[in-house]
C-alpha cells in the first residue's frame, strides 16, 4: 500500500484551526450534536469486547430501514471510511480493475490508488447537471473490473439518480459480475424522493453509510456496511478483526441511542436543511458570479464560479479566508478545476451561512 495523505484532510478546518476561521462553509455535514441535545448519558457500561460485527440492537436498527435486509447483512465499522477501506481492501488489487464516479469522496479515490489498481474515471459535468452516464461506465468496464463505486447522493454535488438509474446500474454490476458500491451517507437527508439501499436491490451491491452526516455525530466514528453475500459479508468482518477486532462499545451505545430516535430527529432536521438550501439559492439567484446545481439531498452543494480566464482563483481562495474568515472547500479537493468549490449549508448557523455567502461575494469582487 503506497499511502498518501488525502488533500481534503491535510487542508480540512480541523488542521487548519477552527479558531481562525469566522465563516465555516467547508463542512459536510449537519451540525455537530453533543449528548445532552438528544437527552442521552451513558449507562454503567462493561467496557469488553464487543460484538464484532456490531452490536445487535444497533445493527437490527440499520436492517429495518430497508426491506430485504437483515442484521447478518449489516457491519458495523469505524464511520463510513473505515467501512471504504475494509471493500477496497477486500475487493481490489494492483492486478484489478476499479470504475469510479468523480469527483467523489476522496476515500473512494485514494484508497484504490493506495492499492495501485487501474482505476477509469467518469468524470460528472456541469453542463449535464453531474448525471451519472450509464452508457459511459458500462464502455469503461473490463473483463478485471471488480467494482463499480458512486455515491448517492452524489458528494459533492448533492444530485441523486433516480431509481430506474440505479436499478440499472445494479443490473449491470450483475451482468459483468462485479460488484456496485453506493455510499450512501446522505440518504438519510434526501429531499422529496428517497432511494432504496442498493444492497436491498442485489447480492452484487454494497451500501455504506454512516452517522457523521445526516446526525452530525462524526465523533463516535460510527458507520457500516451492508452486503447480502454471506461469503463477501465474512471476507469483510475478517478485514474488521485485523484491523481492530470490534468498535467500541460506547460509540455503539451512543449509535444506537441515536436510531432509536431516528423518525424524530430527522423529521425535526429536513425542514430546516430545506430552507438552508433555499437561503443558499436565494444568494446564487441574486450573484452573477456563481451557479449550481440544485442539490436534492445531502447538505452540499458544488457551486461553480463564472469567472474569465484571467481571474486569480488562487488569489480569490487567499483573499476569501484571510481577509473575510471564510473557508470553503476548493475544487482540487475533489480532482477538479478550482473554478467549482464545496459549500456545507447544514454546519453553519444561519448567520454564519448567510455571512459566509455574503464574504464570497465580496471577495469576488475585492481588488487582489
Amino acid at each position: 500500500m503506497n499511502y498518501a495523505r488525502m488533500v481534503i484532510e491535510k487542508e480540512a478546518p480541523e488542521e487548519y484551526g477552527y479558531d481562525r476561521i469566522r465563516f465555516n462553509l467547508s463542512e459536510s455535514s449537519i451540525a455537530d450534536r453533543k449528548l445532552s441535545d438528544f437527552g442521552f448519558s451513558l449507562p454503567d457500561l462493561t467496557l469488553f469486547y464487543g460484538e464484532h460485527r456490531g452490536e445487535p440492537e444497533l445493527r437490527k436498527l440499520i436492517a429495518t430501514q430497508d426491506e430485504g435486509i437483515s442484521p447478518n447483512d449489516v457491519l458495523v465499522t469505524a464511520g463510513a471510511a473505515g467501512a471504504l477501506f475494509i471493500i477496497a481492501t477486500t475487493l481490489l488489487s494492483a492486478n484489478d480493475h476499479l470504475v469510479v464516479v468523480r469527483p467523489n469522496y476522496a476515500t473512494n479515490i485514494e484508497t484504490p490508488k493506495a492499492i495501485g489498481c487501474e482505476i477509469s474515471y467518469i468524470d460528472l459535468s456541469f453542463d449535464d447537471g453531474f448525471a451519472v452516464d450509464l452508457k459511459r461506465i458500462e464502455a469503461a468496464l473490463k473483463p478485471k473490473t471488480k467494482l463499480i463505486s458512486v455515491t448517492c447522493p452524489h458528494n459533492p454535488t448533492g444530485t441523486m439518480m433516480g431509481e430506474a438509474d440505479l436499478t440499472a446500474l445494479v443490473a449491470l454490476a450483475e451482468s459483468y459480475g462485479c460488484r456496485l458500491l453506493v455510499d450512501e451517507t446522505y440518504r438519510d437527508l434526501s429531499y422529496g424522493r428517497h432511494l432504496p439501499a442498493a444492497a436491498s436491490l442485489s447480492r452484487n451491491a454494497i451500501s455504506v453509510s454512516s452517522l457523521s452526516k445526516a446526525f452530525g455525530i462524526p465523533g463516535i466514528r460510527i458507520g457500516w456496511l451492508v452486503t447480502r453475500d454471506a461469503e463477501l459479508y465474512e471476507r469483510f468482518l475478517a478485514a474488521k478483526e485485523q484491523i481492530g477486532i470490534c468498535g467500541s462499545v460506547i460509540d455503539e451505545c451512543i449509535a444506537r441511542s441515536m436510531l432509536e430516535q431516528r423518525g424524530q430527529f430527522l423529521a425535526a432536521v429536513m425542514p430546516e436543511m430545506a430552507r438552508r438550501r433555499d437561503i443558499v439559492q436565494d444568494w446564487i439567484d441574486g450573484e452573477t458570479l456563481v451557479d449550481w446545481i440544485r442539490p436534492e439531498g445531502g447538505v452540499v452543494g458544488f457551486p461553480r464560479l463564472n469567472v474569465g480566464p484571467d481571474f486569480d482563483l488562487d488569489a480569490f481562495y487567499v483573499r476569501l479566508l484571510e481577509r473575510h474568515g471564510t473557508y470553503v472547500g476548493p475544487g482540487h479537493w475533489f480532482d477538479m478545476p478550482k473554478c467549482f468549490f464545496r459549500i456545507g449549508f447544514g454546519w453553519p448557523t444561519e448567520a454564519e451561512l448567510r455571512g459566509g455567502l455574503a464574504a464570497i461575494s465580496a471577495a469576488l469582487r475585492d481588488a487582489a
